[in-house]
């Protein structure tokens, strides 16, 4: 018998082997005749409260949040940034238990989990709704608790059993005749009818259960839920899905399915559009891929895919960013630049994703017991807090002003640089590479001075596009920026202008307080008030924080908010430029998160060979690695002619890896020519970076 502690693992085993297959094709049969028509997008909720960045069908995915925390967080930061929704964890009665999975074993439909009472998420859905952000429920409606637990008390006090639920009630003849674990995923009836991991499989064919669900789900459609995210579909029939929706007391409200399509596989995301739209997994798997090789070929991202309008697309949730099937937070700056594509590019509807910082892939959120777990706070490193980057307010702002318009203008120097505006509206570029990249970049926006939303909250950084709808910049470092027009304004400075207009200062969390300040001034002006401001999780390791300078040197300390300092001995540190670090006592210049997971544990591997072509001729490097094609000429990796005739490319290459490697040549008809003499070899360093600068031979 499965230990509940592997439970997340074997839940998801299937499904990390599939994350490299191809895309899904699109099945345009997947409705069926008499099926509820489906809802793409759910409604804005109304009324609203102000905001800046417009409003928008964004999810906010928010991860084992509690509902008063979400309530709190739809006042002061969701509604005002723009977001749509909030997707809320499983509310209903669960097993106890600190892991964060228990909240996905279900006791009773009662509305008492660990994160929270009846009262306090029907004033959560209140209080949002009055911000203007409508709550969608994760729906746990394809199992009970498992097996494996045997007997017990649930979250609300309701007790259980082996095919005995009496807060429902449920019985022994509402569960499938099959008491074994799914064991092929090639087989369809194996997949829907028996246990995924121990979970106790609902018999949705049902007259009597398909009640008993919609009958949940009307309960909180008479809460002000705005949808619904259906958990595990792919192990539900989509006909039982259907004859559910069909008794709701709204049979037209938004649902998202979760089904994990894979080649090969019966069950695919097509055939449950006849009641909601899909979560597209290959679309995270394949930001993984790019970002983590080459992002050139983005825009062809949605090929093989369902319908745009289908689709509901994410960068990570709490299954794939600890599965390792997805990005996730650990990524650091690649992370952000992952989740920029997403907000600005228009495919599907996105869902960004918040939780909490973990090592352990079972660990439940911070400070949570058996029934309960603490409100969330952002001023806790362990929270990550996503929603509150600067980055990703830009972003969801530049989504909503953009929505509806098409790709134009797209550029790409063929590796990891990437620009494209949305018709008039909009414009972004994206650097996945070590190295800041300076271009003039051509729009479809209008004349005018453009405030680049991912660098700053207040403008502060402007570009100002011509008449001919050109305009230069230096797009940093694994960075990004992105001017739309519902956001111009500004001044741009022409004379003795500073090199930055902001610091973003990073501090080690290496002290293990259970939050981080900063306190600090700007040049000659006043220290904000003491203890200071909150800094949030940036990536393994280290907390920041903005600080808008107009090119002025910071002065600052750090505590924990609760008595404990550092201030270097007394003297405060002194922090200026676009990225510093502190950790130890010591200032360092640059971003830590930078390059690939876990915050450097990955670095960049940069190829540089003077070599001369002829026309038609690319140069390659080839080498002993998978990620140089193993030695196979057709996996090589191409370089960037753009400072020919010397051809660069940037990897990221985890440290301290050994390898051989060669240039070749390849023309269009497949011919390849090698360089002469022996391999050459290279190790990565253990700060994750090596600088090759050779000649062809």
């Amino acid at each position: 018998m499965l230990s509940r502690t592997t439970r997340p693992v074997r839940r998801n085993s299937r499904h990390r082997l599939l994350a490299g297959l191809t895309a899904l094709a699109v099945v345009t049969s997947g409705l069926v005749a008499g099926a509820v028509p489906a809802s793409a997008k759910a409604p804005t909720p109304s009324p609203v409260v102000a905001s800046e960045n417009g409003r928008g069908n964004v999810v906010l995915n928010m991860f084992q949040w509690t509902w008063d925390a979400v309530a709190a967080e739809c006042t002061s930061t969701i509604g005002p940034a723009g977001f749509g929704y909030v997707q809320v964890s499983p509310p209903q009665e669960h097993i106890q238990g600190t892991a964060w999975w228990t909240s996905y074993q279900p006791v009773s439909y009662k509305i008492e989990s660990k994160l929270g009472n009846r009262a306090e998420f029907q004033n959560m859905v209140n209080t949002c709704k009055a911000a203007g952000v409508g709550i969608v429920v994760d729906a746990v409606v394809n199992h009970t608790a498992g097996a494996d637990t045997g007997s017990g008390t649930g979250t609300g006090g309701t007790s259980y059993s082996v095919d005995s639920f009496p807060g429902v009630p449920y019985g022994a003849n509402d569960f499938n005749d099959c008491r074994a674990n799914i064991t092929n995923y090639g087989d369809r009836y194996n997949v829907q009818n028996c246990r995924l991991v121990s979970l106790q499989d609902l018999r949705t064919s049902s007259d009597y259960v398909r009640g008993k669900i919609a009958g949940y789900m009307n309960d909180l459609l008479g809460l002000g839920v705005a949808g619904f995210r259906i958990d595990a579909a792919k192990h539900i029939p989509a006909a039982d899905l259907e004859a559910i929706k069909a008794r709701l007391t709204n049979p037209n409200v938004y649902w998202v399915h979760e089904v994990i399509g894979a080649a090969g596989e019966p069950i695919q995301p097509s055939e449950y559009l006849g009641s909601g739209d899909s979560h597209e997994f290959n679309y995270a798997r394949t930001l993984k891929s790019r970002f983590d090789g080459s992002i050139a070929s983005l825009d062809e991202i949605g090929n093989g895919l369902l319908t745009s309008d289908r689709a509901g697309v994410f960068v990570d949730n709490h299954d794939t960013e600890r599965n390792g099937e997805t990005m996730n937070y650990k990524w650091g700056a690649k992370y952000k630049l992952a989740n920029a594509f997403m907000l600005s590019w228009p495919y599907g509807s996105p869902s960004v994703y918040t939780g909490y910082t973990w090592d352990n892939k079972d660990a439940g959120a911070p400070g949570a017991t058996s029934t309960s777990v603490p409100d969330a706070s952002c001023s806790n490193s362990a929270w990550t807090c996503t929603q509150r980057w600067t980055e990703i307010a830009g972003m969801v702002g530049f989504h909503n002003t953009v929505e509806g318009t098409s790709v134009s203008n797209w550029w790409d120097d063929g590796n990891n640089n990437i620009a494209y505006g949305r018709g008039d509206k909009g414009y972004v570029a994206i650097n996945n590479t070590a190295s800041a990249v300076t271009r003039t970049y051509q729009t479809s926006l209008p004349a005018n001075t453009y405030c680049d939303v991912v660098a700053a909250k207040d403008c502060s950084k402007t570009f100002t596009v011509s008449a001919s709808g050109t305009f230069t910049a230096t797009v940093p470092a694994y960075g990004a920026l992105a001017l739309h027009v519902g956001k111009t304004g500004g001044t741009p400075c022409t004379v003795d202008c500073p090199t930055t207009s902001a610091t973003t200062v990073y501090y080690s969390t290496s002290k293990g307080w259970n939050a981080y300040k900063v306190h600090y001034k700007v040049g000659a002006g006043a220290w904000t008030t003491a203890p200071g401001v909150d800094m949030t999780a940036a990536c393994t390791g280290w907390v920041s924080r903005e600080i808008p300078t107009n090119g002025a040197t910071v002065t600052a300390a750090f505590t924990n908010g609760s008595g404990a300092w550092d201030n270097n001995g007394g003297k405060d540190f002194s922090l200026s430029g676009q990225h510093v670090q502190v950790s130890g006592g010591v200032v360092t210049a640059g971003n830590p998160c930078t390059g690939g997971e876990g915050g450097g544990t990955e670095g960049d591997a940069s190829f540089s060979v003077n070599a001369t072509t002829v026309l038609g001729q690319n140069v390659y490097v080839v080498g002993s690695i998978a990620a140089l094609g193993s030695w196979a000429p057709a996996s090589a990796k191409q370089l960037s002619a753009a400072s020919y005739p010397v051809w660069k490319l940037t990897l990221d290459l985890p440290a301290g890896t050994t390898f051989e490697y060669k240039y070749v040549k390849k023309d269009g008809a497949g011919n390849v020519v090698w360089e002469s003499g022996s391999n050459r070899t290279a190790t990565v360093g253990a700060n994750g970076a090596v600088t090759l600068n050779d000649t062809w031979k």
